[in-house]
């Protein structure tokens, strides 16, 4: 039996690969760029696009599970999930968000609770239309992302400083590997079929713990330098983000300043796995030469 992953080349995706050809499993990797894209040795990589139909043939040949990277955004083709059923899909694993699972007007009515508010419809949208396909699922819903924090990459190799707002606002943010491990206990076993699991580390992380286990990690000190948010914003849209982001990542962190703002931790991967969630320290090093310094490496 083929399991096709989607979005193999991502953070997560890349993992599940991985843990599949491990388990002796076969596996196809779908990706729009097959010739430049590395993936691990053992999976068959085809070229796929949710935007292009014509790709999805050859990609679903023989498949019966499908690890279903999300593509709730615009110009993709929801037909996928009808084509894959057609073509034999008996199971999908979806990578969906927290924010599925939020109550409506979680955020409250500024930039964040927008934002909120269009993940949780995008998320769930997806997962009401493989819900209704007639094949078995599983919604795996993660968190933030620990590697959320590669965007600091750059200026710690290059500066040994990470400036941000709100240094003690944190999220419990959860390592890529696990929520691989969630998805492919999906995969794999028929324990998880019709369940929604919202996967989080283990505790809250904040920013500046988070710069503290970098810097333990590449032994390097990296400064943590707060910014008021005015400035935080200023040097984002210089960044290149647009207003709304900036905007609703600032509230963002604002919210958990004093808590754990939306999303506190979940036991989830405790109860799938059998083992304690991974911490962000563990995180860190295995990451350490995203950011370490070039004279350190």
């Amino acid at each position: 039996m083929t399991i096709l992953v989607t979005g193999a080349t991502g953070n997560v995706g890349r993992q599940v690969v991985a843990r599949l050809i491990g388990a002796g499993r076969t596996v196809r990797a779908m990706t729009r760029q097959p010739q430049t894209d590395r993936l691990p040795d053992g999976a068959e990589v085809v070229q796929g696009d949710f935007e292009r139909p014509g790709t999805w043939r050859t990609a679903l040949d023989g498949v019966r599970s499908v690890y279903l990277f999300p593509f709730v955004y615009a110009g993709t083709d929801p037909g996928f999930v009808g084509e894959a059923v057609k073509a034999g899909v008996t199971r999908f694993v979806v990578h969906s968000a927290a924010a599925a699972g939020f109550a409506p007007g979680t955020g409250g009515d500024g930039a964040l609770g927008r934002h909120l508010t269009d993940e949780r419809e995008a998320h769930r949208g997806l997962e009401l239309l493989v819900d209704a396909s007639g094949a078995e699922w599983t919604h795996v819903r993660p968190g933030l992302l620990a590697a959320n924090a590669l965007r600091w990459a750059d200026r710690i190799r290059t500066e040994r400083v990470v400036r941000e707002p709100y240094a003690s606002a944190g999220y419990p943010v959860v390592h890529e590997a696990d929520v691989a491990d969630v998805a492919v206990a999906a995969l794999l076993t028929d324990d998880h079929v019709g369940a929604a699991y919202t996967v989080t580390g283990p505790v809250k992380v904040s920013q500046a713990e988070q710069v503290a286990a970098i810097s333990a990690a590449i032994g390097v000190q990296v400064r943590f330098e707060e910014l008021d948010p005015a400035e935080a914003r200023t040097l984002w849209l210089r960044d290149g983000f647009d207003e709304e982001t900036a905007d609703w990542m600032i509230a963002l962190l604002a919210d958990a300043v004093d808590g754990t703002g939306a999303l506190p931790p979940t036991d989830t991967y405790q109860r799938v796995t059998g083992r304690p969630p991974r911490t962000f320290a563990q995180w860190a090093n295995d990451h350490a030469t995203d950011f370490r310094p070039e004279a350190t490496r």
